[in-house]
């Protein structure tokens, strides 16, 4: 059984994505950041960075019980856990790494700080807005182009698209209208109908 400590983040639910696509049973915890509790000498004992999510696999690679944190790197282990959703190939593999990185580099610490210069900061910084909506929508059509040409992120849908969609789906905190981009328009319908995702991002309720 995986214990999956999170919160409702997009990095949280990159998290449940990967464990609904991948069919692996799993308990879910709570670590309510509003609240402090990714603090708690006991949390930071699994993740020692204080963020969500982590996991614990009390099945880990040598039979025991094993953490792992940080989003992408839970990602690439759930993924070499069950053999899916990652190229075993070099070729494949390095192609979904690529833009897995381009998510954890770029997607999520940009549109994060999107969100909160447009929607959480004390007090409005034009300078601050500015910036990190002009790099979003550089992104945005990075990725637009990139779907334009094949029809999931990495070619065949992986990893890579589970850590994205997430964050793509608060689109409207970027100031970002997703018809503007047709081709991630075209992507993100297809990524949000399917079930497994429709259940990761319910978690938490």
């Amino acid at each position: 059984m995986i214990a999956l400590y999170t919160f409702g983040t997009p990095n949280g639910r990159k998290a449940s994505i990967g464990l609904e696509e991948m069919g692996l049973a799993y308990d879910m915890r709570v670590i309510d950041i509003m609240k402090g509790d990714q603090f708690t000498p006991e949390y930071l004992a699994i993740n020692p960075n204080g963020k969500i999510p982590a996991i614990v696999d009390s099945e880990g690679p040598d039979g025991k019980p094993f953490a792992v944190f940080e989003s992408g790197a839970i990602l690439i282990y759930l993924a070499e856990k069950t053999g899916a959703f990652l190229p075993r190939d070099s070729r494949g593999r390095s192609v979904v790494m690529q833009w897995l990185m381009f998510q954890m580099g770029g997607v999520g610490p940009m549109f994060g700080q999107a969100h909160h210069f447009r929607r959480f900061a004390p007090e409005q910084i034009p300078y601050a807005v500015e910036r990190y909506t002009k790099e979003t929508r550089r992104l945005y059509s990075v990725l637009d182009r990139r779907l334009g040409e094949v029809e999931y992120m990495a070619g065949a849908y992986s990893i890579a698209d589970m850590a994205t969609y997430p964050w793509t789906a608060r689109h409207g905190w970027q100031g970002v209208e997703l018809t503007e981009f047709p081709n991630v328009k075209r992507w993100f319908d297809s990524v949000a109908g399917r079930p497994a995702v429709q259940r990761g991002m319910a978690v938490p309720a």
